[in-house]
């Protein structure tokens, strides 16, 4: 997972590892939940676990973010609703959240019909002729920081992920919400 610009800061490194990984999976996945902790924190407090995500001692990098994915996003309650209930530990410092969206221009924004329940406007953008498949992969700190990748499904190419930090703001919002006491 390190083809990743080394002159990005290491929440963006972060982000792309995800989106690299999650990459690697293929489309049409789950969402994925990430906790970030720092990984010269992690080799000094946790060494076996830093061995066996291979985060070697010989490693320069000492400013870095280790993502460690956690368990299965359940399908079954909405994402809002399931992102209420996290509560992290002090040694986690950020979390990540990959999923895959449908997403529509905003010159399609006039079109959308009136009155659309959320299961019939899902629908509705599903069949749309300009819809996009998109994978958001989205990360904040504690101290605030955000930072996100996204990487449309038709041009599914390391060299085309648009990365920033205010790409999908209500999603890191969400995230964010997740360090509130």
């Amino acid at each position: 997972m390190s083809n990743t610009p080394m002159a990005a800061s290491p929440l963006t490194r972060a982000v792309l590892e995800i989106d690299e990984y999650a990459s690697g999976l293929g489309w049409d996945q789950p969402a994925r939940l990430f906790a970030l902790v720092d990984t010269a924190r992690l080799r000094v407090q946790e060494p076996a676990l830093a061995a066996q995500l291979g985060l070697g001692d010989d490693e320069k990098e000492t400013a870095g973010l280790t993502p460690i994915e956690q368990d299965e996003v359940p399908t079954d309650k909405a994402l809002d609703e399931f992102l209420g209930t996290i509560a992290w530990p002090d040694a986690v410092v950020g979390c990540a959240l990959t999923v895959e969206r449908l997403m529509l221009p905003p010159s399609a924004e006039a079109q959308v019909p009136e009155g659309l329940n959320e299961k019939k406007l899902a629908q509705w953008v599903a069949e749309h002729p300009d819809r996009q498949e998109v994978r958001m992969t989205v990360a904040v700190l504690r101290d605030g920081a955000r930072d996100s990748a996204l990487r449309l499904r038709e041009k599914d190419a390391p060299t085309e992920v648009l990365t920033g930090s205010d790409l999908v703001p209500s999603l890191a919002q969400a995230l964010a919400a997740t360090f509130d006491d």
